[in-house]
């Protein structure tokens, strides 16, 4: 029987599309450019006879340019790859075919089912989403060439564009993506030059393998994508985010209630399953999951009827029912490097779409996702003098052209050159190493057969470091290199860093070893002092609060308080140096309230018994408030998160004033009473009596000022006290049967995560109270028929299963891939395959922007 494999069956789908993208000019948007980042795709595509690969964002009209070549086929074809629903990529396709005028067949892939966009809220398209686009696009595309042919054609003048309004179709594109006249002067010409608008062909086919695998068994959903990007719960009480599933209460959920986020990801898992070739037993943990089960078996009642697959298993988890293990800093390199190195800037998609009223009403449907997208920053690795000498070979030759082309000007040239050089020199040329000097991280790229990132994710943060030493050893072997020493035992940061550099030394090597060099780099930079101190103190902060959990609330209570006021502390002495950085190895306030958030889950944890109120007393929790109010009033800089939106320039302008009055009465105090004559006493009461009133206004404008951000403050620990009640409130925790194993194993600080406990229980047979299995109706027909015989049939196992797919449905992250990797070897079934998949993977920081960020509901 031949292997999952994730990676190899989204090659496949690539492959099996290679009629349609050869010859093609092909435009992927930002969604399916990170999947097929990961894949590895780039080369496949171009093996297949892709002219270009562009991007569909950041369109130009001198795309057209890459394909021009003395046997060129007037009829080009353009394809377009989408990892969003068509309404929302409507407006750049639609710029896309009005730039390249002379195209004849559009073959548009997406990621979306037919069945998902008519099932979509307020999606413009019905049943038939694929035929009825394709008919609107035809129909968009001539009204806007009509528009553009209104006006006689000047030279320089963009006529074309000053007539074609985008906003004809779903929505409008900003000036700024409009691009300039010289940009689109190739498109006037293609106007003037070729018949517009005849017999263009437009097809629409779905494409469900747009997803990003972490290894051939671990997989999430691309970030910039629509299934990712779509909400998962509306607003309402039991609601965190809109990135997260709501409280699993077991209330009955109403059809219209229905997330999007739930649709969408539900058609994703039918059409990956699939493709996948597997038949798929369906259960869930959480009431989202159970919506998303339901949704999977009516589909599979419908169109899996009569086909012969490979049986497997599907566990749907809601990321709700277990918020501390991505909230916290566990040991995992994989967290660690998507937690340290930056990311690329998410594309504004959404910033210029027309909403419609009922959106309007309920506000945006989608949210804002960090992009998987990792920038390893190889500038600051490569040599610095090689880079030099490379940027400036360059400009030495068009020196040495100018003064054989024109000796009589080029004197004025040679000096412009010069400056040119050193402005390059002194300005440009760190930027445009950290532009043009970047790594990612690709699935397919491995050493010796061992593909990097699935090797990786089963590793803590020292296995991780030394594997990565072991490869960079090798790998200096094999290139002959033997002058770098390295001493046996745990891999330093100066080892990898002397390794990595000389394994780059010449481009020959660069190219052979990229893969292990993106990967070296990107774990020096998880490394580097400035990230692996604050991890390292999140994680050791975070094991104080899980021993203070187990003693009592008073203790652990004493210990958020302290955090919150050494933080509070550091930055403001920062403030008063002048340092707006964090000091390394120290939390900022912002940390000591991710940290409360933790401490609150452990408490409602540990200590069940505690009501509505909170799992604190008032006088321990009434401690913890005027900590964070005084920490505020005192630097409003240190918490920039939404439940002050509103109110910082408020809290920095009183700052500002206290200031300045503290500065004023200590020059006041300097001044000398000699120095004051006779007739200044005359006036002394009258001034007495405005100094009165002024500052009984500055006293009420202080109380008001303070009694807002009190309030700030009192639903802030309201939403702290809803965290505390996840397990009370969660219909599958209340009977702690997922608790039996949460005592501390071996190290008394490393507690498992729920996946762990589930899969533990599940593959060893025991009940899991609130797990769902999803019949299909043709089976529950059976089932009640053998009833009235006596013949029922027991529910089937999960373990029951060879081949076990895990959706947790809001994210997932690195801990939680070891941990099930774990929880599989200890069941003794190495018969088992197990694919794990998420929404999106989440780091702290994630966790946080979606708990107190611009992506909660607080």
């Amino acid at each position: 029987m031949a292997l999952v494999d994730v990676t190899k069956s989204c090659l496949d789908s690539i492959t099996q599309i290679s009629e349609h993208i050869e010859g093609a000019v092909v435009y992927l948007d930002a969604g399916s450019t990170e999947s097929f980042q990961f894949i590895g795709a780039f080369p496949l595509l171009l093996n297949h006879g892709v002219r270009a690969i562009c991007s569909l964002e950041n369109m130009s009209s001198l795309d057209a340019a890459v394909d021009w070549n003395a046997d060129s086929d007037p009829d080009r074809k353009v394809v377009v790859v989408t990892s969003r629903l068509l309404s929302d990529a409507h407006r750049y396709i639609l710029r896309c075919l009005s730039t390249h005028l002379a195209v004849r067949c559009c073959t548009i892939f997406t990621s979306i089912s037919e069945m998902a966009h008519s099932a979509y809220p307020d999606s413009p398209l019905g049943p038939d989403a694929f035929h009825e686009y394709e008919s609107l696009l035809v129909q968009d595309y001539e009204e806007l060439v009509k528009k553009g042919e209104k006006k006689p054609i000047q030279p320089g003048v963009s006529n074309f564009k000053d007539n074609i309004d985008l906003g004809d179709g779903w929505s409008g594109l900003s000036p700024s993506e409009e691009g300039s006249t010289a940009r689109d002067s190739y498109g006037e010409n293609l106007i003037a030059e070729t018949e517009v608008g005849q017999n263009l062909v437009v097809s629409v086919r779905h494409f469900p393998m747009i997803m990003c695998p972490l290894s051939p068994r671990v997989f999430v959903l691309p970030s910039e994508g629509s299934v990712a990007e779509a909400y998962l719960s509306a607003k309402h009480e039991d609601a965190l985010s809109p990135g997260l599933p709501s409280l699993s209460t077991g209330l009955p959920s109403d059809g219209d209630d229905i997330p999007p986020g739930a649709t969408l990801t539900a058609n994703f898992l039918y059409h990956f399953a699939a493709k996948m070739d597997l038949k798929m037993e369906i259960f869930s943990l959480g009431d989202l999951s159970k919506t998303v089960g339901k949704m999977l078996t009516d589909m599979s009642s419908l169109y899996d009827v009569g086909r012969r697959k490979r049986s497997a298993g599907l566990l749907l988890v809601d990321r709700t029912l277990d918020l501390l293990t991505p909230c916290c800093h566990g040991d995992s390199l994989v967290d660690r490097v998507f937690s340290s190195v930056p990311r690329k800037e998410s594309t504004a998609f959404y910033a210029h779409i027309k909403t419609s009223q009922s959106q309007l009403k309920q506000g945006p449907s989608n949210l804002e996702r960090a992009s998987l997208d990792v920038q390893i920053p190889l500038a600051k690795i490569l040599s610095e003098e090689d880079c030099k000498i490379d940027n400036f070979r360059l400009l030495e030759s068009i020196e040495a052209f100018l003064c054989g082309w024109d000796s009589n000007n080029s004197a004025s040239q040679i000096l412009d050159l010069s400056n040119l050089k050193n402005k390059i020199y002194n300005e440009k040329l760190p930027q445009l190493e950290n532009e043009l000097l970047r790594g990612s991280l690709v699935t397919t790229e491995n050493f010796r057969g061992t593909p990097y990132l699935e090797a990786l994710l089963d590793r803590k943060t020292k296995e991780g470091t030394l594997l990565v030493k072991k490869w960079l050893q090798e790998a200096l072997c094999l290139e002959n290199i033997l002058n770098v020493k390295a001493r046996p035992g745990f891999a330093t940061k100066s080892e990898l860093q002397a390794m990595t550099k000389a394994l780059a030394k010449s481009q020959s090597s660069l190219l052979r070893n990229k893969g292990i060099i993106q990967l070296a780099v990107a774990a020096l930079a998880a490394l580097d002092e400035s990230h692996s101190s604050r991890w390292e103190a999140f994680s050791n902060a975070e094991k104080i609060l899980s021993v203070s959990a187990e003693d009592t609330s008073q203790s652990l209570a004493v210990q958020i308080g302290d955090f919150i006021n050494k933080s509070a502390l550091l930055g403001l002495h920062g403030q008063k140096n002048g340092k707006l950085g964090d000091a390394q190895g120290v939390l900022s306030f912002q940390d000591a309230l991710h940290i409360m958030i933790s401490g609150y889950i452990l408490a409602g944890e540990n200590f069940p018994t505690a009501g509505n109120d909170g799992p604190f007393s008032w006088q321990e929790e009434q401690l913890l408030k005027d900590s964070i109010v005084e920490a505020i009033l005192e630097n409003p800089s240190i918490a920039k998160l939404k439940f002050l939106h509103g109110l910082m320039e408020e809290l920095e302008t009183n700052l500002n004033r206290i200031k300045s009055e503290e500065s004023k009465k200590e020059s006041s105090d300097q001044i000398n009473i000699d120095d004051l004559d006779d007739d200044q006493w005359g006036n002394w009461g009258d001034e007495d009596v405005d100094d009165t009133n002024s500052s009984q206004e500055k006293v009420y404008d202080d109380m008001q000022l303070k009694l807002e951000l009190r309030d700030r403050v009192d639903n802030l620990f309201k939403f702290l006290h809803k965290l505390s009640s996840l397990k009370s409130r969660n219909i599958p925790l209340k009977d702690g049967a997922l608790d039996s194993d949460n005592n501390f194993t071996g190290d008394p600080y490393a507690s498992r995560g729920l996946l762990y406990k589930l899969l533990k229980r599940v593959l060893g047979k025991n009940d899991v109270p609130g797990l769902e299995y999803h019949s299909s109706t043709v089976g529950q027909l059976f089932k009640s028929g053998f009833r009235r015989f006596g013949l029922a049939q027991a529910k089937p196992s999960l373990a029951d299963q060879n081949i076990i797919l895990v959706f947790v449905v809001g994210g997932i992250n690195g801990v939680e891939v070891r941990e099930a990797q774990e929880a599989l070897f200890e069941s003794g079934r190495p018969d088992i395959e197990m694919i794990l998949g998420g929404t999106t993977l989440l780091t702290p920081d994630d966790m946080l922007d979606l708990l107190l960020g611009k992506s909660s509901y607080f």
